[in-house]
C-alpha cells in the first residue's frame, strides 16, 4: 500500500507575529500609562545635572576612645553612609572623606534632603537590654524620708523579694504603648491588673530599685534626675547612653519621652543582626513593621535573654531595644524565643521602616558625626555639558539614519521604527526607575544611552545582511526572512552577551558614576534583545507579505538585481523512459 504524501514544507515557523507586535504595544502603553500615572514625566537627574544638597560632616571623638577618629573608622564610616544613600549605585549620591576627620556627602535634587541628613548622620548603633525599672518621662521628686524607713536613703521600707511591686513604679505598657514594640513571637501581655494604693509610687517612696535590681546609688540618682519629657534631657541621656560601655547599666529615654529607664548591660549588639527589611503586615493589622534576622551567635544569645526574662516579673520581663542611646521598644518576654529573629513594630510610616531597616542592615557607624555644613550645589557645568551631549547624539543619530536610508532604503523604516521602540522603553523605564529605585541620570549614563544606539543598530544590520545574503543565494523574501533568522540571532545574542557582561562587570568594580554608565548600558544592551527579538522580526515577517517588499522594489532594499542574485535552482526532471515492445 502506497504511503500517503507529506505536504509541501513550510520554510520556517512564522509563528504569529500580529499577536507578538499587539503585546509589545501593550507593553509600551502600560510604561506610559504608568508613567503618567506615577505624575513622573522625566528622569530624575544626577547631582551633575539638576544639582543638588552637599552635607560637610566632622567626626565626633568618642567617650572613653580617644584613638577612635583614625583612617580606618573613617573609612569604614564613608562606605557605610555611601551604602545607605546610594542602594544599588545608581542613586548618584557621593561620600567621600575629606582630611582626617570631616566626610563630604553630596546628594542630588530631588532628593529628601532631609530625610538623607538622618540617614548620614544616625550612628544606628543598635542594642537589646533589659529593663531594671521604668517610670513615667518626667523627673522624679525628690524622695523624703518615711518615719517607717529604718536604712538609708535608696533603701526599701520592707525587705525581701515580696516586698518589691510595692516599691517599684508602674510598669510600662511594653508591646501596647505608644510607639514602636517588638512583637516577634512576643505574646502580647494582658492587660496589668490595676495597682492598689500600696503598689503606687509615692513621694513617700524610696526612688525606684525594684525587684532587688542591683542599681547603683549613682545611677539611681541620675534616674530620679532624668527629665526625659524636654529634648535636652533626652538629648543628654542619649549621649551618655550611646557613649557607655556595653557592660554598664544605663539609664535612658523612650525616644518619645513617655518613660524614662535604668537599662542593664547589654546581651544582644546590633552586630548580631544579619539583616532587617521593612515590610507591611496586613495580617495582624500592625502596618509597616521591621523584620530583624539575627546571626547564629546573635540567635543564641537573645534566646538566652529572652529566656531568663521570661521567669522575671514586670518591668524587668521586659527589654529594651536601644538604637543611639534612645528606647524605641519595650517588650514584655513570655517566654523562650528561638526563632533567631524579631520584628519592631508600632507607630511606622513606610519611609521611616524602610530607613531603620536599611540603617541596621548597613551597620552601625563607628563614630559618631556632626553636621558642621550644608550647601546648595548648582548644575551650571553639568547643564552645559548635557547640551553638548544630546547635540553630538542628535548628530550620531542622524548620521545613523541617513546611512540606513541611503544603503538599506525600505528597510530603514524597519530599523527606525525598532530605534523609536526602544527609546520609548528605554525613556519610561529609567523615568520609572527613579522613584522605585531612586536611579539617577547623570553624564556617563546619557553617554551610556548614547552607546547604545550603535548597538541597537548593529543588530538590525545583522538581521538585514542575513536576509539579503537569502535573497542572494535565489531565494524569495518570505522564506529568505525565516532562513535568516536563525544565524542572524545568534549573532545578535553572543554580541548582546559581550556587551552585557562587559556592563556587569564594570557595574560591579566601579564606584560613582562609572557605575551610571555602566547600567544604562546594560539596560539598553537587554532592551536591544527585546526590541529585535519581539519587534523587529515580527515587523519583517509582516512587511515580507507585502508587495512592495516580496516582489523586490528598487526602493525596498531587496531588489535582487540590485544585490546581485542568482537565478533560483530548479531540479531537472527525467522523462520516464519508453520500452519499445517487440
Amino acid at each position: 500500500m502506497a504511503a500517503p504524501k507529506k505536504g509541501r514544507r513550510a520554510p520556517a515557523n512564522q509563528g504569529h507575529p500580529g499577536r507578538t507586535l499587539i503585546l509589545v504595544l501593550i507593553a509600551m502603553a502600560a510604561l506610559v500609562g504608568g508613567m503618567f500615572y506615577s505624575g513622573t514625566l522625566t528622569p530624575r537627574l544626577g547631582i551633575d545635572l539638576a544639582g543638588g544638597t552637599s552635607f560637610t560632616l566632622a567626626a565626633q571623638n568618642q567617650p572613653g576612645k580617644p584613638n577612635a577618629i583614625n583612617e580606618t573608622n573613617m573609612n569604614t564610616a564613608a562606605g557605610i553612609m555611601e551604602r545607605r544613600v546610594n542602594g544599588l549605585g545608581v542613586s548618584e549620591s557621593e561620600v567621600q572623606t575629606q582630611g582626617s576627620n570631616h566626610i563630604i556627602v553630596n546628594i542630588p535634587k530631588g532628593t529628601d534632603a532631609k530625610q538623607a541628613r538622618q540617614q548620614v548622620g544616625t550612628t544606628a548603633q543598635l542594642a537589646f537590654r533589659p529593663v531594671l525599672t521604668t517610670a513615667a518621662g518626667a523627673k522624679t521628686p525628690e524622695p523624703k524620708p518615711s518615719p517607717s524607713a529604718s536604712g538609708k536613703a535608696g533603701e526599701k521600707a520592707t525587705g525581701g523579694k515580696g516586698s518589691q511591686q510595692s516599691a517599684a513604679p508602674t510598669p510600662s505598657a511594653g508591646p501596647t504603648t505608644k510607639g514602636r514594640a517588638v512583637t516577634d513571637a512576643l505574646k502580647k501581655p494582658s492587660a496589668p491588673p490595676s495597682a492598689s494604693a500600696s503598689d503606687k509610687p509615692s513621694a513617700q517612696q524610696t526612688p525606684p530599685a525594684p525587684g532587688g535590681a542591683d542599681v547603683p546609688p549613682a545611677l539611681q540618682k541620675q534616674f530620679a534626675a532624668l527629665d526625659c519629657s524636654t529634648k535636652a534631657g533626652r538629648a543628654q541621656a542619649g549621649e551618655q547612653a550611646a557613649g557607655a560601655k556595653p557592660t554598664d547599666p544605663v539609664v535612658a529615654c523612650k525616644d518619645d519621652g513617655a518613660q524614662k529607664y535604668v537599662l542593664g548591660p547589654v546581651g544582644v549588639e546590633g552586630t548580631d543582626v544579619k539583616d532587617a527589611k521593612a515590610v507591611f503586615d496586613s495580617q495582624q493589622g500592625q502596618g509597616w513593621i521591621v523584620q530583624m534576622d539575627f546571626t547564629s551567635d546573635g540567635g543564641k544569645k537573645f534566646a538566652d535573654v529572652t529566656g531568663k526574662l521570661a521567669a522575671k516579673a514586670p518591668p524587668q520581663n521586659q527589654f529594651a531595644i536601644v538604637l543611639d542611646g534612645a528606647v524605641v521598644s519595650d517588650p514584655r518576654v513570655s517566654e523562650r524565643l528561638n526563632g533567631g529573629n524579631a520584628t519592631i513594630s508600632g507607630g511606622f510610616t513606610q519611609q521611616s521602616a524602610e530607613d531603620l531597616g536599611n540603617m541596621l542592615s548597613y551597620g552601625a557607624l563607628p563614630l559618631s558625626f556632626k553636621i558642621d555644613d550644608e550647601t546648595t550645589v548648582t548644575a551650571a557645568l553639568g547643564g552645559e555639558q548635557l547640551h553638548a551631549g544630546l547635540i553630538a547624539g542628535a548628530i550620531g543619530l542622524a548620521l545613523v539614519v541617513v546611512y540606513l536610508v541611503a544603503y538599506y532604503r525600505g528597510l530603514a523604516l524597519v530599523a527606525l521604527a525598532s530605534l523609536g521602540v526602544s527609546a520609548i522603553l528605554t525613556y519610561t523605564i529609567m523615568t520609572l526607575l527613579g522613584p522605585a529605585i531612586g536611579f539617577a541620570l547623570n553624564l556617563p549614563a546619557v553617554c551610556g544611552a548614547i552607546v547604545a544606539i550603535g548597538i541597537t543598530a548593529d543588530s538590525f544590520i545583522v538581521y538585514f545582511e542575513r536576509i539579503r545574503d537569502e535573497i542572494r543565494e535565489g531565494r524569495t523574501l518570505r522564506p529568505a526572512v525565516e532562513r535568516g533568522w536563525p544565524r542572524a540571532r545568534r549573532t545578535i545574542l553572543v554580541s548582546d552577551f559581550v556587551s552585557f557582561l562587559a556592563a556587569a562587570v564594570l557595574f560591579t568594580v566601579t564606584v560613582g558614576k562609572v557605575q551610571g554608565f555602566a547600567f544604562t548600558l546594560g539596560l539598553t544592551t537587554l532592551l536591544d534583545v527585546v526590541v529585535v527579538f519581539l519587534f523587529t522580526k515580527p515587523l519583517m515577517t509582516l512587511l515580507a507579505r507585502r508587495k512592495f517588499f516580496a516582489e523586490g522594489h528598487p526602493w525596498s532594499g531587496l531588489d535582487p538585481k540590485r544585490l546581485g542574485a542568482r537565478p533560483p535552482l530548479r531540479r531537472r526532471r527525467t522523462a520516464p523512459t519508453q520500452t519499445k515492445e517487440a
